[in-house]
């Protein structure tokens, strides 16, 4: 007892000494077309850049730091097929059409009486936020487009809201009856632009009346420096100079068990994520979106000689993010180790180390970033 309580005072204390990470970003100074630039990206770093959410995009702008007259190439690039997507980034994994009808010319979505409906994105109703720093949806009551109510969420708060699951439906539909309102935009909209690792993201940053894919041969996305960041299309052969991102973590799409992810994890790249801070909760976050099982593993291992648990990199347990009642102190003699759910809501699981799943890869030693 008194050991398992030494090592919990030891957690206490070295919770302070976590790392801190997120996506790092490169200017490359030289001009080349969006295919030539995706190329060196590929070679010499992960790819080009993904920006996912407006901190990503505020981590870009400052990764560029000389004054250009014109943009700068991203990894957006339109595709042929159309995909509905939340303003925020959030992969789509819950939906509540109304009677399950989710096709339609339509490209923007609105709820009423808890149900999704889609609709032509000019219309004017009114919307609803989510503010990051409050945790909470706000309703605006000014009828506005989907468009001008995301600028608003996006200057005001953090986005136009994302519904991820049923709770949050039934939290937004509450909001709506309490103040009598019937019908708000959400944000979910549906475009056929893609980043080059099909992940889900559909956070998009377009300049006033952009895309406008002009001549029909616009494809690929640049920032423009010059106009505060703000995204256009552009012929994919145009030159530019651009940015590349360089990722700490890998998703490994195999089914292994836990001790068979570890071993290819140190064999192929350097260990199975330890996620010790928030911030890398964060990076996991980026990356099990593309996963094909309901959760995956990490670094995450039980002593039931101690009742502790801790990561393979040797940090102590500080940072936690259970998912409700789970048993994370059961002792049945069965091997726990710890993995992440890789649906709308990215909390920790303890099953049995046998269970074969998908898995992330550190590609380095250290995960840090300048903050």
């Amino acid at each position: 007892m008194a050991q398992t309580l030494y090592f919990r005072l030891l957690c206490i204390a070295l919770c302070s000494l976590s790392e801190c990470i997120q996506r790092r970003y490169h200017h490359i100074n030289t001009k080349k077309t969006w295919t030539e630039a995706q190329r060196y990206c590929r070679e010499n770093y992960t790819d080009l850049a993904k920006v996912k959410n407006i901190n990503d995009q505020n981590q870009l702008m400052k990764s560029v730091k000389i004054n250009l007259n014109s943009g700068v190439w991203i990894a957006l690039t339109r595709s042929r097929v159309y995909k509905w997507k939340w303003s925020q980034g959030d992969p789509v994994k819950y939906t509540n059409w109304y009677n399950g009808e989710s096709n339609g010319p339509d490209h923007c979505a609105y709820m009423r009486d808890g149900s999704w409906i889609h609709q032509d994105c000019n219309m004017k109703m009114r919307f609803i936020c989510y503010n990051e720093s409050s945790k909470g949806h706000i309703i605006d009551d000014s009828s506005v487009s989907w468009r001008a109510a995301q600028i608003f969420c996006r200057e005001h708060h953090t986005d136009l809201s994302s519904v991820r699951n049923q709770t949050e439906n039934q939290q937004i539909q509450k909001i709506m009856k309490d103040k009598n309102i019937s019908e708000v935009w959400i944000g979910l909209f549906r475009d056929s632009w893609e980043w080059t690792d099909k992940s889900d993201s559909g956070f998009r940053y377009w300049q006033s009346k952009q895309p406008d894919n002009a001549g029909g041969i616009e494809d690929c996305t640049e920032v423009r420096m010059n106009q505060e960041g703000q995204w256009n299309d552009l012929t994919c052969s145009k030159y530019r100079t651009f940015v590349c991102q360089e990722d700490s973590l890998i998703l490994i799409q195999m089914n292994l068990s836990w001790s068979e992810a570890l071993r290819y994890c140190r064999e192929n790249h350097v260990d199975l994520v330890s996620v010790d801070s928030e911030e890398i909760q964060f990076m996991v976050t980026d990356v099990i979106d593309r996963a094909s099982t309901d959760a995956l593993w990490m670094g995450l291992r039980h002593s039931c000689a101690v009742g502790l648990w801790f990561w393979v990199n040797g940090e102590m347990l500080c940072y936690q993010n259970w998912a409700p009642e789970t048993a994370v102190d059961d002792c049945d003699h069965k091997v726990k180790s710890g993995a992440v759910l890789s649906g709308g809501d990215p909390r920790w699981i303890s099953i049995p180390e046998s269970r074969k799943l998908n898995f992330i890869c550190t590609r380095k030693k250290k995960i840090n970033v300048e903050k």
